[in-house]
């Protein structure tokens, strides 16, 4: 590689304690998190035969009892991960300005979030609900449906949490590492965390890891530049020497159409994976869903600053074809051993926290709407949090993605079927539950079948009439799914039909 040292032992030691800490205090979590929130330890629930319910939303859900100051913590960290500090600046490098489509996918999320959550958080906290799988039942009357969106959220989730292994391999590989001995001791350290700390591991660590990450940006945004030039000589070398690798910087009019709908089919799937989903649930009140809709928005700043990242390492001269390693390539180059050590933590920590959550919220589906109610336990969940994990070190082994980014793009094509059933059961539209189900159907081959063809890539030329365009996979297979349901409720309409939210 051009001009990147090889990290030394100070690096690692400094990593090898930032990142152990965050893993022993979230294992630990149930030994002293009431010290963290003021209150004592509830006393245990009345134990029932073939059933634990209280310990299995305890683990799950948190008990329901996260304030906004932990929610905002909670929901900003399973929503910014190893996608933000590691696969956005990756594809930045790779491709330009098109790498920013993440910036308004962001910020058009956000008004969704703040009139659609809280309804949702008021319906599953009424009904008992701990997932999307089990509100759909309850609104539709359908098993059938409910197994659909539950499957669709357990695999949907896979590739995502994949992409979260991508990101502490990639810091643990720049540390020296080589072979499949980073992939293990990222494996390793995600299983052991959420196993022994559920959900109250990642909530009560996540502003570890936020604090870590903003000291690790703040750094970077501002002695980079320095170190470089400043801003304006950083964009004068972008415009006049540096070629990407795969594209021109400045974004193409024929890029333009896969800019807004990747922004567009994100922003829609972002709240519905089952990992952000739960984040939501587990809040104490629909006005702390508003209230972490309204401070949200505080992340996005972060998140255009971190995607700038992929610039500067253009112009501070790294030349990798890897892309996902550019960020650590330029941290080493740039920054002492000492906080290169501490940012690749940062990093790690940022993509394990919300692994956990993903992993919780998966078991949480697999335990509550696919297996039988008495299999429900916490040992249960663990084994299934855990099989999830496998899956998804299985996609990063198997899964040929160009970008560490497609990974979750393919989570996304997914997990946006699931929001005609979840979404448009708010409205005063009437589907069917079988209108739902053959939409589901119709629309999850339309477009795993895409992706398939396209080499998972997350766009898909359409071509109508003499009209030719790139289009989100995700957004065309919606369009056919709510195309589909809303025929087929006119032909076969039932009794199971959604009703819209007070």
């Amino acid at each position: 590689m051009n001009g990147i040292p090889a990290a030394d032992t100070i690096a690692l030691v400094v990593f090898v304690l930032f990142f152990g800490l965050t893993i022993v205090a979230g294992s630990t979590v149930s030994h002293w998190k009431g010290w963290f929130s003021g209150r004592k330890k509830a006393p245990p629930a009345p134990h029932v035969e073939g059933h634990s319910g209280h310990d299995t939303e305890e683990w799950g859900l948190g008990g329901r009892e996260f304030g906004a100051w932990v929610t905002w913590f909670l929901v900003g960290g399973d929503f910014y991960t190893a996608y933000t500090v590691i696969a956005v600046p990756a594809l930045v490098y790779a491709v330009g300005a098109y790498g920013f489509f993440a910036l308004p996918y962001t910020i058009i999320v956000y008004p969704f979030i703040f009139i659609v959550m809280p309804k949702l958080w008021k319906i599953a906290n009424d009904g008992g609900h701990a997932t999307a799988a089990d509100m759909i039942r309850a609104r539709f009357g359908s098993r059938t449906l409910e197994l659909a969106v539950a499957f669709s959220g357990l695999i949907a989730v896979m590739p995502y949490i994949a992409l979260q292994l991508i990101g502490i391999r990639t810091v643990v590989e720049a540390l020296g590492f080589s072979g499949q001995i980073p992939l293990v001791i990222a494996f390793v350290s995600l299983a052991a965390y959420t196993w022994l700390g559920g959900l109250h591991a990642p909530a009560l660590t996540a502003f570890i890891k936020d604090i870590m990450i903003y000291i690790a940006v703040i750094a970077a945004v501002t002695l980079i530049p320095i170190k470089l030039g400043g801003y304006g000589h950083m964009f004068d070398v972008m415009n006049s020497v540096v070629a990407l690798p795969d594209a021109d910087h400045v974004m193409k009019a024929s890029q333009l159409m896969p800019y807004a709908t990747l922004a567009l089919s994100s922003a829609l799937a972002a709240f519905l994976y089952p990992h952000t989903l739960t984040g939501i649930l587990a809040a104490k009140s629909a006005d702390t869903v508003r209230q972490n809709a309204v401070y949200l928005p505080i992340y996005t700043i972060v998140l255009g600053l971190i995607a700038l990242l992929g610039m500067m390492a253009h112009v501070a001269g790294i030349d990798t074809t890897v892309s996902s390693m550019v960020v650590p390539y330029l941290f080493l180059k740039l920054f002492p051993d000492w906080f290169a050590g501490f940012a690749f933590a940062a990093i790690a920590v940022g993509a394990l926290v919300p692994a956990a959550v993903m992993a919780i919220g998966a078991a949480n589906l697999l335990t509550n709407n696919i297996l039988p109610k008495s299999y429900a336990g916490v040992t249960t969940s663990r084994v299934a949090a855990f099989g999830v994990k496998l899956g998804a070190l299985l996609c990063v082994m198997f899964l040929n993605a160009k970008f560490a980014i497609d990974l979750q793009l393919l989570g996304g094509v997914i997990i946006l079927q699931t929001f005609p059933a979840l979404i448009l059961g708010l409205t005063k539209f009437r589907f069917s539950s079988t209108g739902m189900l053959a939409g589901w159907v119709v629309g999850t081959v339309v477009g795993l079948g895409m992706c398939w063809s396209d080499g998972l890539k997350p766009v898909h030329t359409l071509a109508i009439g003499g009209w030719s365009e790139l289009v989100s996979t995700g957004l065309i297979a919606l369009v056919v799914n709510i195309i589909v349901a809303g025929v087929v409720s006119v032909i076969v309409p039932n009794r199971s039909v959604a009703v819209a939210a007070e």
